[in-house]
């Protein structure tokens, strides 16, 4: 997560709020959400951060696979 600057209340906001991800694969869960960012990443100045959770949930359980940032602006949103 740090090394892609991701906080644990991020992912906490995306698994409340986020919408689907189109591009979970098959058995595998995702949720997107973009924050407003207005920062820099890695030297570069950003509007945005798209967060996106891939998950698998197993009963009442959720384990999450993996997270990844994407830093830009005009993300697709819900």
């Amino acid at each position: 997560m740090n090394q892609r600057g991701i906080q644990l209340e991020e992912i906490q906001r995306v698994m409340n709020d986020g919408w689907q991800a189109a591009n979970a694969k098959q058995g595998t869960l995702g949720k997107v959400f973009v924050f407003p960012y207005a920062a820099r990443w890695e030297g570069e100045f950003h509007l945005e951060k798209e967060v996106t959770v891939y998950y698998k949930s197993i009963g009442e359980q959720v384990i999450v696979l993996t997270v990844k940032a994407r830093y830009g602006q005009g993300f697709q949103k819900g």
